[in-house]
């Protein structure tokens, strides 16, 4: 049930810019506890080139939320939510479609729950213009997505620095590191420079010719309109450098200059090296890996690396239209603009990906912006839960480089006891973190 407050005299609405999943879901946590709420949404008057309906918490792509089981990172993911009075959980399950273990949903239906229960609201307004910039006073909350219109990309860049700002996402694949074969990978930096810091692939001539073969004749996933992959000359998908001569590789990300194999006390003909993605050491990248290739085939392709054969993909390259802020360097633990406490930040444009990930970052701001009304200053969930681990990925200072990221158990505080098989580990997340997210619901209330 909804936490009902009264809503303390003379207290401004607070303004969300957004009506997507994370702007709605903010929207829902500031009404369940008493605030009043005035949310921006452009549609009709004006869409994105992705949507098409003017339905608020409009999906845009599948309809699946993915795995809704607990002892996976989204599943565990979506129940902490549910702890919380999720609105756009409520939606999904209430308007659930047959997906096997899976999450998925009947568009309109879920859409047509999130507004009429917003509507149901007597502190709820909805003014359908579109926003070109952040209100000079009071409370707002900016989730504009990953293709927020140009004028108001103007003013975010403005507020926050135009170098802090991104409008498009060159990803490498992210795997979990438990899961690459360390008998055929070495660690090394180049010419002995640092501490080894790379973990590095070797393949011989024939394996890297074969591997060229596989990039070359790979399914590519079609870019949309609105996208420009000239944008992209200083970080081209590894397919398309493929294409461009049978050696640009090797001059390129896989060049093995500078680098002995102890195996052999010779240079390998050519090198992936792999680099940490969190300072546990639980995740690696494939370095200048971004790639417009299919999952599918990038699963395929990538495990004929050597030592690369069992990996697990925590998430898959891609080369798309984004516009995300590099929040550790702006945004605080709370999801807040450091330079102007006033102005929250909940979505894509955070730098979280996926529909549920966005939903969970409303959720977010707007127990934080409630919190900050009352006067109060709570401390984020822990990182051994999934919400707690998704804010301080996208929040922690210190990172050299940030890009977006789906919620996964290498986000996590390792487990204690790290010799727990695989296909139990998931479920000792689960336990952990339900029994860590429900005391820290307790210390809010």
């Amino acid at each position: 049930m909804p936490i009902s407050q009264s809503s303390p005299d003379g207290e401004d609405p607070v303004i969300i810019i957004g009506g997507g999943l994370a702007g709605c879901e903010a929207a829902w946590q500031l009404l369940s506890r008493g605030h009043r709420v005035t949310l921006y949404e452009m549609k009709p008057r004006r869409f994105s080139p992705a949507h098409k309906t003017p339905c608020l918490g409009e999906l845009v792509c599948s309809n699946s939320l993915r795995s809704n089981q607990v002892e996976n990172a989204v599943g565990l993911l979506k129940e902490e939510m549910r702890l919380h009075n999720s609105l756009i959980m409520r939606a999904a399950d209430a308007t659930r479609v047959p997906a096997g273990s899976a999450l998925a949903v009947d568009r309109l239906k879920f859409s047509q729950f999130i507004e009429e229960n917003l509507a149901s609201r007597p502190e709820f307004t909805l003014i359908r213009e579109e926003k070109v910039s952040i209100p000079a006073g009071g409370t707002v909350i900016v989730a504009s997505g990953p293709l927020t219109s140009e004028a108001l990309s103007r003013e975010i860049a403005e507020v926050t620095g135009s170098d802090r700002l991104y409008f498009y996402d060159a990803i490498s694949p992210i795997v979990d590191g438990e899961t690459i074969g360390a008998d055929k990978v070495f660690y090394a930096s180049r010419y002995g420079h640092g501490s080894g810091d790379y973990l590095n692939c070797p393949l011989t001539e024939e394996s890297y010719r074969k591997f060229r073969e596989d990039l070359l004749s790979a399914e590519t996933v079609p870019l949309k309109s609105f996208e420009d992959m000239a944008c992209f000359e200083g970080c081209l998908p590894i397919e398309i450098m493929a294409a461009r001569g049978e050696n640009t590789l090797l001059f390129g990300p896989m060049k093995p200059v500078g680098l002995t194999d102890p195996k052999t006390g010779e240079a390998p003909y050519a090198v992936v090296q792999l680099r940490r993605e969190n300072a546990e050491g639980t995740l690696f990248n494939l370095v200048g890996f971004q790639t417009k290739m299919t999952y599918p085939e990038q699963r395929r392709i990538f495990r004929t690396i050597p030592g690369l054969e069992n990996a697990e993909f925590v998430r898959y390259g891609s080369v798309h239209r984004n516009t995300y802020l590099h929040s550790p360097h702006i945004l605080d633990s709370r999801f807040r603009l450091q330079s102007d406490k006033r102005i929250f930040f909940a979505g894509q444009i955070t730098g979280v990906e996926g529909y549920v990930e966005s939903a969970a970052s409303g959720l977010l701001a707007g127990i934080f912006v409630s919190a900050s009304l009352g006067g109060k200053e709570p401390s984020p969930p822990p990182p051994t839960t999934a919400l707690g681990a998704l804010i301080h990925y996208i929040t922690r200072s210190g990172q050299p480089s940030f890009q977006p990221m789906n919620v996964n158990f290498g986000l996590f505080t390792p487990l204690e006891n790290r010799k727990v098989a695989r296909r139990y580990r998931g479920m000792r997340y689960a336990e952990r973190a339900l029994r860590d997210i429900k005391a820290w619901k307790e210390s809010l209330e």
